[in-house]
């Protein structure tokens, strides 16, 4: 075994030659201190566990050291899990958090180093109700702190937050990958689903990290059978891995759970029909594009335009020879290079070398695409490299969707120097080549870094727009796919690196052409613009940071904040965090300028350039894309405490006793559930060993006189709530 490391939107083994993995995991315990005769100890399960395929396990507390060697010895990563009150009010009982920092600190320092570790989820779960009580920045900057003390600490481990749809809105920047819990027990719905996250995660891998079906409310066979296309569909969408849940019935939650069997062995550890059926396609997966259905007979022509690009040819070059697709061909196309261009490319067998005059970045483009043998061309430019998959990949996304043109997203490798500041720098900041997506898996905008168009399309709009020579070309290129009438989709496993610009200034300079071709594209297509110059999209840009929600953010909550599935509506995600390494001051200090510099840059490039075109471009007017979020003043809100020593109340009980005096219900209201006249009321309840706390935060209306309507309270005490 060796450590697991972030490869793109994977993982792979570490060392020289380290596979690519795909998870396996399955949920271990929390069990109680009590073990039954009839189960086996930690070392025979973990030895059972990876005789059935499983590769990893999932852990919701800290591992013991003999945890750690049982899962050594039988070969199987363990994800820890910090085991903290994160289902309370953390943010006003800061003790409640300082346990949680110093947990993990000294949790990191016993077990933190064991060769079998591979990451830690720093937190799971944590209810919507308690989000919106804390508040979601707040929320996240905890999370985001954890794990910034657990990188600092121990570099070598992954960690991430494990998070489910409810709180999509939730991903912390920093995770190495994205976990998402989702149960959702109809095929149809879940594969629809997946594609989504890969836009929630951005540019890191995503897990799901726990499904699973209770065989109490569910058959023992309809559980194998859902485990069984679960497995398809994270594997044919490009997750990373996925993880059962779990491994065993018996499970304890501050009591033994009694009334959930979602384990693969039962009680007394007899295999369940789940676990005969994971054995038998388990073993076989070993990579994440293990079972894609890809007919080889669609044949790729991948085409690299080129001016002056000997330098960065090599590595491109490497890459693209190096995948595992059968049917491409590669043809570099010179644009009038007066390099030594010639021989990189004659170092590589089978590569075509077109050579043309100094024509500019489309024309080379046509001409790639007029020689190419292949039914599609596949787009890549000389400063990225493919990954393996890149066209196996692809190749699926156009026989499943049948899509006229598709792409995925590109990458920023992290610096190899860690001298090398600017790269890093230039990597995160704004103005990168980003894809725009109407849905989850449709495209309004394919960069062409990593743009892949059938043949026949392509000549059927004309191919690129000569007069865009060096920027622009792609988004053209694109609008004219769609007012044709074609669909772009989007494939998030079909990624390549993608190196940036070396230097701030190299950095500044792309900027400004970028903001010639913008003028370019104002004077074609003035109703796609607003006022000041930026491209009016309809679809969400993606600009490689995971999604999460800004102080002015709208989430979709539903009706009191009850939806299942709680969106976050935006039309830009955040761009990518520093990476670890060159997250300090002098990085920092240097993103900053570029995130200053560069709207001005692209601003000015735009108006010198776009003068002599004054007349025919028309100012549109700027639209508000969401709501803004209603800051009320909260210097005349009333907070106060419930106590229910039972176990069977729940948060919509509450509402509905409310509700029940005259209030009426709110939807998508980010800080409060209910209104009467002038008053509104949030309720957010805890979950304690001994019983529920609920808390209440009232906005008081003028008539309220400073005190809690006295129907409120009855109706709260009617339900057995005790003022604290």
């Amino acid at each position: 075994m060796k450590r697991l490391q972030v490869d793109g939107k994977f993982f792979r083994s570490s060392g020289d030659g380290g596979e690519r993995v795909f998870l396996k995991m399955v949920t271990y315990g929390p069990f109680p201190d009590l073990r039954p005769d009839s189960v086996a100890d930690d070392a025979m399960e973990m030895m059972r566990i990876a005789s059935a395929g499983f590769n990893a396990v999932r852990l919701y507390d800290v591992p013991s050291p003999r945890l750690l060697d049982a899962a050594w010895n039988a070969g199987l990563w363990v994800f820890a899990g910090l085991k903290w009150q994160s289902c309370c009010d953390f943010i006003s009982n800061p003790s409640v958090y300082s346990a949680a920092r110093l947990n993990l600190t000294e949790g990191l320092s016993v077990w933190g180093d064991h060769p079998a570790l591979a990451g830690v989820f720093v937190a799971n779960e944590i209810p919507v109700d308690m989000v919106r009580w804390m508040g979601v920045q707040n929320v996240r900057a905890a999370i985001e702190e954890l794990i910034a003390i657990g990188k600092k600490q121990c570099p070598q481990l992954l960690f991430a937050y494990a998070s489910f749809p409810t709180t999509e809105f939730l991903e912390p920047d920093n995770a190495d990958f994205t976990a998402m819990n989702v149960f959702l027990e109809e095929r149809n719905k879940f594969s629809a689903y997946l594609p989504r996250l890969h836009n929630v995660s951005g540019d890191r891998p995503v897990i799901v990290s726990e499904f699973g079906l209770d065989t109490q409310r569910s058959s023992e066979s309809d559980q194998s059978d859902v485990f069984e296309w679960c497995l398809q569909e994270c594997l044919l969408t490009g997750m990373a891995g996925v993880t059962a849940y779990a491994w065993s019935d018996w499970w304890f939650q501050n009591r033994v759970m009694n009334e959930w069997s979602f384990g693969v062995t039962d009680r007394s550890g007899k295999a369940k029909p789940a676990l005969d059926a994971l054995s038998s396609v388990l073993p076989e997966i070993r990579s994440p594009e293990h079972g894609l259905d890809v007919v080889d007979g669609l044949m790729f022509s991948v085409v690299v335009c080129t001016h002056n690009g000997a330098r960065r040819m090599d590595a491109c070059l490497r890459a693209a020879c190096a995948m595992s697709y059968a049917n491409y061909e590669v043809i570099v196309v010179d644009d009038g290079s007066d390099d030594d261009l010639a021989a990189v490319v004659g170092k590589y067998h089978g590569v075509r070398l077109l050579r043309t005059e100094h024509v500019g970045l489309s024309a080379a483009r046509n001409l790639g695409a007029k020689e190419a043998k292949g039914e599609i061309i596949a787009y890549t430019d000389d400063d990225c490299e493919p990954d393996a998959a890149w066209l196996t990949w692809l190749a699926y996304s156009f026989s499943t969707y049948n899509w006229d043109a598709c792409g995925g997203p590109n990458l920023p490798p992290i610096p190899e120097d860690k001298e090398d500041v600017h790269e890093a720098v230039v990597a995160c900041a704004p103005g990168a080549p980003s894809h725009v997506l109407l849905g989850d898996i449709e495209a309004e905008h394919l960069p062409g870094c990593n743009l892949v168009v059938k043949k026949q399309v392509l000549e059927r709009i004309g191919g690129f727009s000569v007069q865009y020579r060096v920027a622009g070309d792609d988004v053209d290129f694109c609008w004219r796919l769609r007012d044709g009438g074609y669909k772009l989709g989007f494939c998030g496993a079909a990624f390549v690196w993608h190196r940036r610009r070396t230097s701030i200034w190299r950095y500044f300079k792309q900027q400004y052409g970028y903001g010639k071709a913008e003028a370019m594209l104002m004077r074609d297509y003035p109703k796609r613009f607003v006022r000041g110059g930026g491209a009016r999209w309809k679809g969400r840009v993606y600009a490689g940071g995971a999604m999460a929600a800004d102080s002015g953010a709208v989430i979709y909550h539903g009706l009191m904040a009850t939806a299942g599935y709680q969106q976050l509506c935006t039309n830009m995600q955040p761009t990518r965090p520093l990476p670890v390494g060159f997250d300090h001051l002098g990085a920092k200090f240097w993103l900053g300028v570029a995130a200053l510099v560069q709207p001005r840059v692209r601003s000015f490039a735009r108006l010198m350039y776009s003068l002599r075109w004054r007349g025919r471009v028309r100012k549109a007017s700027r639209k508000r894309e969401c709501m803004l979020i209603d800051r009320m003043e909260r210097l005349n809100d009333y907070e106060a405490q419930w106590w229910y020593g039972g176990d069977k109340l729940d948060r919509l009980q509450i509402l509905d006793a409310i509700r029940g005096c005259g209030w009426q219900a709110l939807e998508n209201d980010t800080n409060w559930d209910l209104v009467n006249e002038s008053m509104r009321i949030l309720v957010a309840c805890e979950s304690h060993v001994e019983g529920v706390l609920v808390r209440t935060r009232v906005e008081m209306g003028e008539r309220s006189k400073g005190q809690l309507p006295a129907d409120l309270v009855k109706a709260l005490e009617a339900l057995g709530l005790v003022r604290m």
